[in-house]
């Protein structure tokens, strides 16, 4: 996603600042940087909290204040940790944006440590999101370009295979092809919108100890097709474990949402390839630890189409 919005100049001063004004019980906390993201900055406070600040997109404050209002309802129901909002920043004169105090979950990203333990990584991802897979209440937020039908996005992954393949990032454009002309053929959703994570890459999901340990950035939650979070088993699982994880999600997905599952994670695993070749690059935004994990998905698509 390009940024959309001139990047904040968020230091340790000015949020120790907004902290003093806004909630200064937290203000002397050690505050240390945890990560950019694409819409926001996390910065660690003490042991157990965070900050979290929009500073590059403009639908960054949409989606912290979306976070604020529905992870601390889904939260309790899940089996791993999540950041769950605890205080609301408001906009301000120093800063003029909303902006979060979250639970800090520790971990390391999954595009950098990736899950190794297959049976244990593929049980813990399938309860996480069948416990997260739930009917959405009426009111529920929608996804931002996804989670509906695969057919609108033609024009997106002609685009991002044609960019692919003229950096040479893939050898197989011919197999990539066919991976998403089947997930396309295949029937829509027709069940209820259901509760989605909507952005979950490796960057996304914790890992410790060679397995999943937390599921964090829930910005995009929204409602709709399954399919969207379960193309997420590509790119995040060991070699050999999908078939493990789709005997133990519940209810167990249909031949028809695991084709659809397919083509979300290849428009995701193009994006991915394209950002980390960004990164290899030395170009803003990019992230060269994106790119494994998104030719790990590729091939494990390409090789399973027709199964």
């Amino acid at each position: 996603m390009p940024q959309t919005h001139a990047p904040a100049d968020l230091t340790p001063d000015l949020i120790r600042a907004l902290l003093r004004d806004q909630h200064p019980d937290l203000a002397e906390h050690p505050l240390s940087l945890g990560a950019r993201g694409w819409d926001n900055q996390l910065w660690r406070l003490g042991d157990e909290l965070a900050v979290r600040l929009p500073w590059a997109t403009e639908s960054a404050d949409e989606l912290l204040l979306k976070e604020h209002a529905w992870v601390p309802v889904l939260a309790p129901g899940l089996p791993l940790p999540v950041p769950v909002p605890q205080r609301l920043g408001v906009p301000s004169e120093r800063f003029p944006r909303p902006w979060l105090v979250t639970t800090w979950v520790p971990g390391e990203p999954a595009d950098r440590v990736p899950a190794t333990r297959a049976e244990e990584a593929a049980d813990t991802l399938a309860g996480f999101l069948t416990a997260l897979h739930r009917p959405a209440p009426a009111g529920a937020p929608a996804g931002r370009w996804r989670g509906g039908p695969l057919g609108p996005y033609g024009e997106h992954f002609e685009h991002s295979l044609g960019l692919v393949t003229e950096r040479g990032l893939t050898s197989d454009p011919g197999g990539i092809r066919e991976v998403w002309e089947d997930a396309v053929a295949a029937p829509d959703w027709e069940g209820p919108a259901l509760w989605l994570h909507g952005d979950l890459h490796p960057a996304n999901v914790l890992t410790a100890d060679g397995t999943f340990c937390g599921v964090i950035d829930f910005g995009d939650l929204f409602a709709g097709d399954p399919a969207c979070d379960l193309s997420a088993v590509w790119a995040l699982l060991p070699d050999g474990a999908a078939d493990r994880f789709h005997a133990a999600y519940r209810p167990a997905p249909d031949v028809a949402t695991l084709r659809r599952a397919r083509g979300w994670a290849v428009l995701r695993a193009l994006g991915a390839l394209l950002i980390a070749d960004d990164g290899d690059r030395g170009l803003p935004n990019g992230k060269p630890t994106w790119g494994p994990p998104a030719r790990r998905a590729l091939e494990r698509m390409v090789a399973s189409v027709g199964r």
